[in-house]
């Protein structure tokens, strides 16, 4: 038999290599019968061109079908393409001519037998048919007066329809001839039926067959779909948690299935005989699954970007709605590079006659310009998609309608903060547009106005600076708004002027009008009072789940405190010159301040706790000017008789704790009384905010303190918190338990002598407290063991704390998440406790090493089926933090339980070092590092696989996520050169591959502050041991290594590595001498040095001074004085 000839017209934004491989399954079983041809169109589309055809009614998205492959790269054979392009009002075909004669002059070549087109493609095989018959109608057809090609033998149309222009009328009416077979689909998502009737119609000698699905290569089996669709119903018909359980559990387990997300989008877009809720199910379902698509094989790609489309235009606006999300979601995850068709329907349904339809579309490009607007600002066929969506967003600012005003202007401020150049493009258009909608009369176009102005203040300050003037009246009238949507915006602003350093100048003048506006802001509306419900005296009333927040475990790290307040954040690091040095720990958490500010406020972010934190900045950044222009309202707030406005003044006085504390210092002695007093109001939010006030003071109150100060202050503070612990409220309970750990953080030792009433106390709070609370009561008992260490332990201390925790500890199973909090507690107290813990010993670490072997085992698992949900690690964790608190407090007394432990707990440690999520390296590093110190007899006959893991941890610029491991790692390798001993050889070998992975993170300009003093200390406590392997190099490192470490509190770990830093200078003088000045200030820098280390000093100074003296005394007079006369007056030089 013969091979037939057959021209293949690929459909809209295909090309002829992607229909060729579309149609691979098709061609493999022609074989040699047909010699199949696939033809470019010759018309590359951009997506201007997409945008009016998706423009048109809902099935016209045929036209798009197969884009998905159409890449944006620059191979020409990927390009999307089409035969014409429309005009909006359908009636023209646009550069049909040109296809007709690329088509001529094909077939004036060769012979051909039929044609198959698809979709648009189709649409073309038809007009070429019919063309052949009556060459006549289009004389640019003709080849010399002739026709090109005999008529066709046959046509395929797949999924066609009948162009609208008066050429193709020409052509096509009343009717063509050629065979044709019509292959259509019953439940297309992209072309109904009517549609492709038009071409049936002109077809006098046809064939019609139906496909069961759509025109892509996906359809539903009715096996799979109706074991989804029952699921969503059951889903519906119950409240039973137990069933309700079984159903998440079987949907979990039809995401394995690689076309789940097709079966849902059927369900959305091509069953409308369901209930709309059981569709909507069914969206939503998909939305939330939308990250399975790019795992999706390129048929369901196309299935469900046509149906979320098709569902997207549906009757129903439940349907339509879940449909929107569903697009913000797909359009996320593929990216709108790789479905540029999807945006350009957005864009063209913004012109839509139906208001529905533009406020739909609008509402869509909102969500997704907020959540990728980066992804939006790419480079898509040639064209950059924003080029003409920012000036038609601005166009739409003018919209009559206030809701497509609203969009529009959202929009736009989303593309500020990346530096969006098509949108800079435009800036004084779009400034001009703001300040003209800063009136309207739409609080929601107002609120956008204000996040617009704020997001314009943080990336372009520059271009508000000359109407600054007009824009600040402006936002302090907003600020003001009765609208509190509105207000919340506009007080932002000032959060953010405050926030930049640079725009200080500007602000500072506007002090006197912001700060009080601020302060009005912070009292409480009627709106909260009614949702917070606060005068209940509810301690018995059990809490809702959705009262209780997530808690994040990140496992222990080592660090060191630093001379001063110990906030290593609190001030810059200074040279021995005084010259403020750079340092990069903090790099890329400047805000964490406010964070953690924005946390104490806790719940919903509102008007009242943005003013709050604007005026905490403030404070910060102006000290006491901000005391000085708020102090007379301050003060009438605080002694208003009205509860609001005195709660909101107790508020604002903790807000500037943090900045206006030299200010607000001299004034403490009359408001810390005040404060304490106001723990007796009836009010429970006037007591609670209270609270939180005394704990942002608790640093003075618990200062270095005479007889006086304790009695005035310090006792008083402590009762009151402690009252506010047993308070019938739970949140004054929640404040005064917070406040009171910190009080206990900042009073350390000084609570000593007060510990059997505190105690008793907090015992009482683990009867009283309900579930919420008790995580906080578990975190000021830890605390408390971490502030008074070693005092805990005294007999009667034990016997009141211990019996509540044990009573908690066996109550709660393994898995339970309440135990997570209760291991982080017991890991602080049994450091505390010391030796008094160990008759509880026994029990905890068993139940610890259960834990960490059954964390472990499911990770382990979990790695073997990877669809599974990943195991939380916080067990694990907090698991190896309480071993290291046992290890700790108890020493070699731990020795027989380790030794004789199933599984033994060293060789689960050896598993935790190498696990791939960092915070349980970090804890199983500490552990490392604690049996070190401890008990080191145990650990030492695995550390040659312990160090191995240990050396390649050490990195000097870790990610973010892995700097507190590698901090445990540099700490661990420290403490176990100190144990082995001077000269040790079988520690020997580590030394070279240490000092060659430690030295280059002290160099490291980038590596964190935490990291540079870890590496130290184990440097110097290394070359402490192994000076002659360690002491060659010591030129290359002297300078950092004494920068480092000179501002750490002085301890027994700087006092080791100092020594063994002067031991290096033993070995090898001459190493020193270009970093001499760092090496004296550094030992100025010390406050009591052991007598060791003292003599060391004495020793090697002297010997300085005598080999050279002249030298000496020269070079000593370059030293800033302070060192001078401190090296004078306490060593004689």
């Amino acid at each position: 038999m013969a091979t037939r000839k057959v021209l293949m017209l690929h459909g809209y934004a295909q090309s002829g290599t992607i229909f060729r491989k579309r149609m691979g399954a098709f061609r493999k079983a022609c074989g040699k019968e047909l010699d199949l041809v696939f033809v470019d169109a010759p018309h590359v589309l951009t997506p201007v061109d997409m945008a009016v055809l998706t423009s048109q009614s809902p099935e016209s998205s045929l036209d798009n079908l197969g884009a998905a492959e159409a890449t944006t790269e620059t191979d020409p054979a990927l390009a999307p393409r089409g035969w014409w392009r429309v005009n909006e009002e359908r009636t023209q075909t646009n550069g049909l001519e040109e296809s007709l004669a690329v088509l001529r002059d094909l077939l004036a070549k060769d012979r051909y037998d039929g044609v198959f087109g698809f979709s648009q493609g189709a649409a073309m095989a038809a007009l070429l048919a019919a063309l052949l018959e009556k060459p006549a109608v289009h004389p640019p057809f003709l080849v010399n007066g002739e026709p090109p090609h005999p008529p066709l033998q046959f046509c395929v149309a797949v999924a066609g329809f009948q162009p609208n222009s008066p050429l193709c009328d020409a052509i096509l009416l009343p009717s063509y001839s050629t065979r044709t077979l019509h292959i259509l689909g019953k439940t297309d998502v992209i072309v109904v039926e009517e549609r492709s009737k038009t071409l049936l119609d002109i077809s006098s000698n046809k064939r019609v067959e139906y496909h069961e699905g759509d025109m892509t290569s996906w359809a539903p089996t009715p096996a799979g779909l109706q074991e989804i669709l029952q699921t969503i119903h059951d889903s519906t018909d119950t409240q039973n948690a137990a069933i309700q359980r079984d159903i998440t559990h079987k949907l979990n387990n039809f995401t394995r299935a690689p076309d789940y997300i097709a079966y849902l989008g059927y369900i959305l877009a091509a069953m409308p005989q369901e209930e709309d809720r059981i569709r909507t199910i069914a969206g939503y379902l998909l939305k939330n699954n939308a990250r399975l698509i790019l795992r999706s094989s390129p048929d369901v790609i196309e299935y469900v970007k046509k149906a979320v489309l098709r569902a997207f235009d549906d009757t129903s606006i439940m349907v339509r709605n879940v449909a929107g999300q569903a697009v913000v979601a797909f359009l996320g995850a593929l990216e709108p590079r790789n479905w540029p068709e999807c945006l350009a329907h957005l864009v063209a349904a913004l012109d839509d006659s139906d208001f529905d339809k533009q406020e739909a579309a609008f509402n869509v490009l909102e969500k997704a310009c907020e959540d990728y607007p980066r992804k939006l600002d790419v480079e898509i066929n040639g064209t950059w998609p924003l080029e003409y969506m920012i000036p038609k967003f601005l166009m739409l600012s003018e919209h009559p309608r206030a809701k497509m005003r609203s969009h529009a202007i959202a929009c736009l401020s989303y593309f500020v903060p990346i530096n969006c150049q098509a949108l800079f493009a435009h800036i004084d258009t779009f400034i001009a547009c703001l300040f003209k909608r800063a009136s309207d009369e739409d609080p929601s176009v107002r609120r956008h106005v204000c996040q617009a102005l704020v997001l314009l203040l943080a990336s372009r300050p520059e271009k508000l600076m000359p109407e600054m003037n007009n824009v600040a009246e402006y936002m302090l009238y907003s600020t003001k708004d009765k609208n509190e949507n509105v207000a919340l915006e506009a007080c932002e602003f000032w959060l953010t002027f405050a926030e930049d350093p640079d725009l200080a100048p500007y602000l500072h003048p506007l002090l006197g009008k912001v700060a009080p506006v601020l302060l009005d802001c912070m009292v409480y509306g009627e709106d909260d009072l009614l949702w917070l419900d606060a005068d209940t005296e509810d301690a018995a009333v059990p809490d809702k789940e959705t009262d209780i927040k997530p808690r994040h475990y990140s496992g222990k790290s080592h660090g060191f405190e630093h001379e001063g307040n110990g906030d290593d954040t609190a001030k810059p690091r200074m040279g021995a010159y005084g010259e403020e040095l750079e340092d990069e720990d903090d790099e890329g958490f400047d805000d964490l301040d406010d964070d953690e500010f924005a946390e104490e406020m806790s719940t919903e972010w509102n008007l009242r706790k943005c003013a709050a934190a604007a005026l905490d900045v403030l404070a910060v950044r102006f000290g006491a000017d901000l005391l000085n222009v708020l102090l007379e309202s301050l003060k009438l707030k605080l002694w208003n008789e009205d509860w609001l406005h005195r709660e909101s003044g107790i508020l604002a006085l903790g807000a500037m704790a943090e900045g206006c504390i030299d200010a607000i210092e001299p004034h403490l002695p009359t408001l810390v009384p005040y404060l304490i007093n106001m723990l007796n109001d009836p009010k429970p939010l006037v007591r609670s905010i209270a609270c939180w006030t005394l704990g942002r003071y608790a640093s003075w109150c618990t200062q270095p303190i005479s007889d006086e100060h304790r009695n005035q202050f310090f006792v008083p503070t402590l009762e009151g918190l402690l009252r506010m612990v047993l308070d019938n409220n739970k949140r004054v309970q929640e404040a005064g338990c917070s406040a009171f750990a910190t009080f206990e953080e900042d009073a350390g030792p000084e609570l000593a002598p007060y510990l059997e009433p505190v105690l008793r106390n907090l015992v009482v709070a683990f009867e009283k407290y309900q579930h919420k609370n008790m995580l906080i009561l578990y975190d000021a008992v830890g605390t408390l063991a971490d502030a008074v260490g070693p005092a805990l332990a005294n007999p009667t201390y034990v016997e009141i704390l211990m019996p509540p925790l044990i009573k908690r500890w066996g109550r709660l199973k393994d898995d339970d998440e309440d135990l997570i909090p209760l291991l982080e507690c017991l890991a602080s107290v049994t450091i505390g406790m010391g030796t008094a813990f160990a008759p509880y010993a026994p029990p905890v670490f068993e139940r610890c090493t259960k834990i960490v072997h059954s964390a472990l085992l499911a990770y382990q698992v979990y790695q073997q089926n990877p669809e599974m949900d990943e195991p939380d690690k916080a067990f694990l964790v907090v698991a190896l933090d309480l071993l290291s608190g046992l290890t700790q407090g108890l020493g070699m007394t731990l020795e027989t339980v380790i030794l004789h432990s199933q599984p033994n707990l060293v060789t689960l440690l050896t598993v935790c070092l190498k696990h791939p999520q960092a915070p349980v390296r970090q804890s199983a590093y500490a552990l490392v590092g604690d049996m070190a110190m401890h008990c080191f007899q145990v650990l030492k006959p695995h550390t040659q696989a312990i160090m191995h893991e240990l050396i390649e941890q050490l990195d000097p610029e870790p990610k973010v996520e892995f700097v507190s491991a590698c901090n445990n790692a540099a700490w661990s390798v420290g403490e176990i050169a100190l144990r082995y001993g001077r000269d040790d050889p079988e520690f020997r070998q580590y030394v070279q591959p240490l000092i060659s992975r430690l030295v280059p993170i002290l160099l490291h300009p980038k590596a964190p502050r935490s990291l540079h003093e870890n590496a130290a200390v184990s440097i110097g406590r290394i070359g402490l041991m192994h000076p002659g392997i360690v002491a060659p190099v010591l030129p290359e490192f002297a300078q950092m290594w004494c920068q480092a470490l000179y501002e750490i509190r002085d301890n027994e770990e700087k006092d080791s590595a100092f020594r063994g830093l002067c031991t290096l200078v033993q070995h090898n003088p001459a190493g020193i001498a270009k970093s001499l000045l760092w090496f004296c200030n550094a030992i100025v820098r010390w406050n009591h040095p052991s007598a060791e280390l003292n003599n060391m000093f004495q020793q090697l100074l002297n010997g300085f001074k005598q080999h050279d003296p002249q030298g000496w005394t020269a070079q000593i007079a370059t030293f800033p004085p302070a060192i001078q006369e401190r090296l004078a007056q306490r060593y004689g030089v």
